[in-house]
């Protein structure tokens, strides 16, 4: 009696076991009673009727490979997709992997609407990569990765949208171009360097050239004005001495009308005095002792006979 009690206890604590389900929050199960979808499970303590409800499988991908689960999961996920070939618009063939970041929204769409969700957001992932990048060239699929992910992430997004899942965001990882393709990128590349270089060298040389012309030619300019200031000064100095030396010449003159008088002219004393002065450098000058005298004496003599009028008078 005691081991009949025991089982009966026994096989009700597997009993209560088997109805209660508890499951973890941002997860759910799909159960189905009698192979008919019957309730999607919430987070927390549900009860269904062992034997009779059954929690559906579902494939995941789990470190890389599929598997099965009865836990569907409705946080958002990451699919590291493997490098695949794909041939661009201009015929090159390079490598090309993705990261997709999708999350299931509909558990039911998930199960019902798909065989195998996993395998099939990677199908339609390397389809729609192929298609996109079948329509760009190399060099646009290199620049336009902005582009690229935007467009497949839109048609990922229609075409999971029965499946249950929203596709968030698609990443391009690597974009590997052939080896040759890489080889003649960097010649190209190098070539374009050089180019910048010989002309960035070639403006400088001009420049330099530019700003030396214009040196010189200032300098040019401010000689000549050097120059010109140099001449109008020297001629204005000139004319000053001029007016001095003649200033001076009528004081004299004043001077020495005042000292003969009227009784004899002063010019004829000034003269003499340029004749005698005259002579004194010629006798200075000349090693031959000769004597020189003036083709009008008599005027010079005339001078100095006055001279000697005037101090006789004194």
């Amino acid at each position: 009696m005691n081991y009949v009690l025991i089982a009966l206890i026994v096989l009700v604590a597997i009993f209560v076991k088997m109805a209660l389900v508890i499951i973890p929050q941002s997860e759910t199960k799909i159960v189905e009673r009698l192979g008919r979808y019957h309730a999607t499970l919430s987070p927390g303590i549900n009860i269904i009727i062992p034997f009779i409800d059954r929690a559906k499988d579902i494939v995941v991908l789990s470190r890389g490979r599929y598997a099965y689960s009865t836990n569907i999961d409705l946080r958002e996920q990451v699919y590291d997709f493997p490098s695949q070939n794909v041939i661009t618009k201009d015929n090159i063939q390079m490598e090309i992997n993705a990261l997709l970041y999708f999350q299931i929204v509909d558990p039911f769409k998930a199960v019902y609407e798909i065989s195998n969700l996993p395998n099939a957001i990677e199908k339609l992932t390397q389809t729609t990569l192929r298609n996109i990048i079948g329509e760009m060239e190399l060099d646009e699929t290199l620049t336009s990765r902005d582009t690229i992910n935007t467009k497949l992430r839109a048609v990922l997004d229609d075409a999971t949208d029965k499946w249950g899942v929203k596709v968030n965001r698609v990443e391009l990882q690597d974009i590997i171009p052939p080896e040759s393709v890489l080889t003649a990128m960097e010649k190209q590349m190098q070539a374009e360097r050089n180019k910048r270089a010989a002309i960035l060298t070639s403006e400088g040389q001009k420049q330099s050239q530019i700003l030396q012309s214009e040196g010189e030619k200032a300098a040019t300019i401010n000689k000549a004005e050097a120059q010109k200031q140099q001449e109008i000064l020297h001629a204005e100095g000139e004319a000053q001495a001029r007016i001095r030396k003649a200033e001076a010449e009528a004081k004299a003159i004043e001077l020495v009308t005042e000292a003969v008088g009227k009784s004899t002219n002063p010019a004829n004393y000034l003269l003499a005095q340029k004749y005698i002065q005259m002579m004194e450098e010629l006798a200075a000058n000349d090693q031959t002792k000769t004597v020189y005298l003036p083709f009008e004496a008599t005027n010079m003599l005339g001078s100095i006979a006055g001279i000697k009028e005037l101090f006789k008078d004194k």
